[in-house]
């Protein structure tokens, strides 16, 4: 079977995206940072798939460990024929109460993170064939906030608006050898929105043309188009249930 290596997949859209990738014949190493049990429940959905199944634990923003990652997926499986670069975290703080040391932080594993894993990928992408696809790819996980900004948010929101002029540069260095390519998810069902009140929700659903929140299959079906459509690179998907129109 072909692998791919899915960053911080042991929970929301790292879960999902490992677990659709396994459904369409991909062996996954499932990456987690401080959630190991979760990441045990991601490989178990894997294998269950009817893939293999290899849990990482790693900053996938220290470049050691980004290299140990890709290292062991190939260790394992032989190849690594895409990279989902989904690790990331959020913050809610206003920009005052902001602290240089917090915005760093977030930037590094939003952004740094893709980069290393990205860069410790590209020799064993560009010798693969693509695996079920039509050639290797990088996916990067964005946001809608890289396109709206947010009050509470500016440095998630920066950060992700630097992987979508990563992916664009990125793309333009790797073809056509790999191509790169980026969601932007809306509001999704995850543990970065767990936490928001019954008030919070209903005003962010009457922004959302579907009316409902996006669950972490939906951006998973989205990654997988990506990974599949062969003469799309440099570009971004924006899968968010019509708001960002709004």
């Amino acid at each position: 079977m072909p692998a791919a290596l899915v960053t911080g997949s042991s929970r929301g859209i790292g879960a999902a995206t490992a677990e659709r990738f396994a459904r369409d014949g991909y062996d996954v190493t499932v990456n987690y940072h401080s959630s190991p049990d979760a990441a045990e429940t991601t490989a178990t959905a894997v294998r269950e798939a009817g893939a293999e199944a290899v849990v990482v634990e790693g900053d996938a923003s220290d470049p050691d460990d980004a290299s140990h990652l890709v290292e062991r997926t190939v260790e394992a499986f032989g190849s690594l024929d895409h990279l989902v670069n989904n690790a990331g975290i959020d913050q809610h703080v206003f920009t005052e109460d902001l602290s240089p040391s917090d915005f760093d932080h977030v930037m590094d594993v939003n952004v740094n993170s893709a980069f290393c894993c990205t860069k410790a990928a590209l020799s064993h992408l560009r010798a693969s064939d693509g695996g079920n696809a039509p050639t290797p790819s990088v996916t990067n996980v964005s946001s809608i906030l890289a396109y709206t900004g947010a009050p509470i948010e500016v440095h998630y929101a920066a950060s992700k608006g630097g992987l979508l002029s990563l992916t664009k540069s990125h793309a333009a260095d790797f073809a056509p050898d790999v191509r790169v390519n980026a969601v932007a998810p809306g509001h999704v069902e995850t543990d970065m929105t767990a936490d928001r009140s019954p008030e919070e929700k209903a005003a962010e659903l009457e922004g959302i043309p579907v009316d409902r929140y996006g669950r972490p299959s939906d951006i998973a079906d989205a990654v997988a188009y990506l990974r599949d459509a062969g003469f799309v690179t440099g570009e971004t998907l924006n899968v968010n249930g019509g708001e960002l129109m709004r």
